[in-house]
């Protein structure tokens, strides 16, 4: 029991800070960019731009879960 514990402990703590870590990564490229991405994804409805961030989210979470694993 107390080996499950830990083993759930550590993916709690591992998801954490893989989903702290995307939020950072989306805030900088966020910032790089020389307009809102929310913005122009939600209101202005740009589904390119979303198709893009999209991948670059993938991307993102696929360089981290390797990372953190």
């Amino acid at each position: 029991m107390d080996l499950i514990l830990h083993n759930v402990l550590n993916a709690l703590v591992f998801a954490l800070v893989g989903i702290v870590i995307f939020v950072l990564a989306f805030a900088i490229i966020d910032k790089a960019t020389p307009y809102h991405l929310w913005k122009e994804i939600v209101q202005e409805h740009n589904t390119a731009l979303a198709i893009l961030v999209g991948a670059m989210s993938i991307g993102i979470c696929i360089i981290i879960a390797a990372a953190v694993h």
